[in-house]
């Protein structure tokens, strides 16, 4: 059984008004450990004293390639007091991504922050979306350009389970294509169709959806169209460490937290 957490900004207004209580529920849903993406105003010792009193393990925190750049050794610190182990990008801008006019400096930049990350006995992950599953000139996707051109001990992953089933791909397989390089498995659940609205939370909202058959609609574990039990087995056969719940906004009619409680539910059936 791989142990699970939650990225906290599924929960980021709840947190927002209230972050031990909040954390207090995710403990009580049945979650070992949280991400984070931002600290709520609070110091990293704070934050530290807070999840070690409530019973949580500090797993993670997505921080942007550009604060990462401007004040990686800081930043590190921070998140290495809080007690997380691992950094992860959580999104490249179309200028930063492979094929992209920047694409060179994004190597440069991973190089150095994922060394020093090791220096701090952390490792440095990047956070996928659909986008990142489109051929490049060289016939290669860009998920594959980047991590062929980044060592294992530089730069690991962060799979979304969503996104690269909305490319078209599997998650199994990219698990198993990368097995051991892939410690960190986001599981998110969705159903719908690819439309041009599906990352309107990182300002990518454009163009008509009359084409759409269904609405692209985020929903808990196991209440999508995902195979989490092949994806399950696959992340204990291929070295995943943790298993993190993210569902960027709640299904219609439910809460944040009531979705967060279902997809605990979920994966206390399921996670053997």
């Amino acid at each position: 059984m791989l142990p699970t957490a939650i990225q906290l900004y599924s929960l980021r207004d709840d947190a927002k008004e209230d972050l031990e209580g909040t954390l207090l529920k995710v403990k009580e849903f049945g979650y070992d450990g949280v991400e984070f993406a931002g600290l709520y105003g609070r110091s990293p010792e704070e934050i530290a004293e807070l999840v070690k009193k409530i019973g949580l393990q500090p797993v993670s925190a997505h921080i942007s390639l550009p604060e990462l750049s401007a004040n990686a050794e800081q930043l590190i610190n921070d998140y290495k007091k809080v007690g997380c182990k691992h950094i992860v990008i959580p999104w490249l801008g179309e200028a930063e991504r492979p094929g992209g006019e920047n694409y060179s400096n994004t190597l440069a930049d991973i190089a150095r922050i994922g060394a020093l990350a090791a220096e701090n006995g952390m490792s440095l992950s990047y956070h996928n979306h659909e986008f990142e599953f489109v051929r490049l000139e060289n016939g290669k996707y860009g998920f594959d350009d980047l991590y062929e051109s980044t060592s294992a001990e530089t730069l690991k992953m962060q799979l979304d389970t969503c996104w690269i089933q909305v490319a078209g791909e599997s998650a199994v397989k990219y698990l198993e294509k990368y097995a051991n390089r892939c410690p960190l498995l986001h599981l998110k659940d969705y159903v719908g169709e690819k439309s041009k609205n599906m990352y309107a939370l990182i300002g990518l909202n454009d163009g008509d959806q009359a084409e759409k058959k269904q609405e692209f609609e985020f929903r808990p574990v196991g209440y999508g169209v995902q195979d989490f039990v092949a994806i399950i087995d696959a992340a204990n056969r291929c070295g995943v460490e943790w298993l993190i719940v993210e569902q960027d906004m709640p299904t219609k009619d439910k809460t944040p937290l009531e979705c967060a409680k279902m997809s605990a539910d979920t994966l206390k059936k399921i996670n053997k």
